[in-house]
């Protein structure tokens, strides 16, 4: 059996990992640009984003994963004889992908014998999620690493993942978004949505009002999976906002007349950096057992 290991990009707690027989590989965050911690590790998601939060002035940077890092965690799994199944977030989102490919390339001329296959998910937080759950479920079923890791560069082709944010101040602050528009959309009280194309952020919609804009995402994704829900996974996430999470949970749950199996997720300092406090999200994948 092989190893799975991902980026935190894909918002799976210590206990998840655990209870799934996974390593977590967290990105870095500072606040002085000195001091670096690392996500889950040194600080919490929920410690994370209060500060950003409360602290107006604050504005942290985050810092992937090095080459090192990965080595650390290959090493045990290689010297055990295990090959190795390494899911990243989306290259065009950071270069997380490279650090786990050096570090693959490098563990070569030491394991000949042994494989690393490092996948690049096109995607982050939610949408990794789902794909590293789909990846779990292979391995736990008893398929190959090389059919595994096929069959998960189908899993990331139906793989969509839609954002909204409770502001534009932490796009602005990230030069994702200039001054004047984050101070338009602050004067009309636009909230963006937010979505993944081809593994990078693009925005799809600007509407007024914070249940406007659940309310389309919601309509949005009813539409497009109704004739479809014992195909797909769904999983919804959230900074901050648990009790709003698990309401559109429980929305999306009646509209398609399903049973949301993945848990309620707090996105992580990757993406919620320049999404901010309040962020909402949804994403949703084809099973792999489902693609012809």
């Amino acid at each position: 059996m092989f190893q799975i290991i991902s980026d935190g990009g894909c918002d799976f707690t210590i206990e998840e990992a655990q209870q799934h027989n996974i390593d977590i590989i967290p990105f870095y965050v500072s606040f002085d640009q000195v001091t670096f911690l690392k996500e889950g590790v040194d600080i919490s998601k929920d410690e994370y984003f209060n500060r950003l939060l409360n602290e107006k002035n604050l504005f942290p940077t985050t810092s992937q994963p090095n080459p090192q890092d990965y080595i650390d965690i290959y090493k045990p799994h290689l010297d055990a004889g295990k090959d190795i199944l390494s899911l990243t977030i989306s290259s065009k989102l950071s270069g997380t992908y490279n650090s786990a490919t050096m570090a693959a390339d490098m563990m070569k001329e030491d394991y000949p014998d042994r494989t690393i296959v490092v996948i690049d998910s096109l995607t982050c937080a939610v949408g990794q999620g789902l794909v590293l759950r789909e990846i779990i479920k292979m391995r736990d079923s008893g398929y190959s690493l090389e059919k595994t890791a096929e069959l998960a560069q189908e899993v990331i082709k139906t793989t969509r993942v839609y954002f909204s944010l409770d502001t534009l101040e932490y796009l602005k602050k990230g030069g994702r978004v200039g001054p004047t528009t984050a101070l338009v959309g602050g004067l009309l009280g636009l909230r963006p949505v937010l979505h993944i194309v081809d593994g990078a952020i693009e925005q799809l919609d600007s509407v007024p009002g914070r249940k406007r804009v659940l309310q389309l995402m919601q309509e949005g994704i009813v539409e497009t999976l109704q004739d479809e829900t014992e195909d797909i996974n769904i999983c919804i996430g959230h900074i901050l906002r648990e009790e709003e999470g698990t309401t559109f949970k429980e929305n999306i749950e009646s509209a398609l007349n399903i049973k949301i199996d993945t848990p309620l997720t707090e996105i992580g300092v990757t993406i919620g950096t320049h999404a901010g406090p309040g962020a909402l999200a949804i994403a949703y994948c084809k099973m792999y057992d489902k693609i012809a």
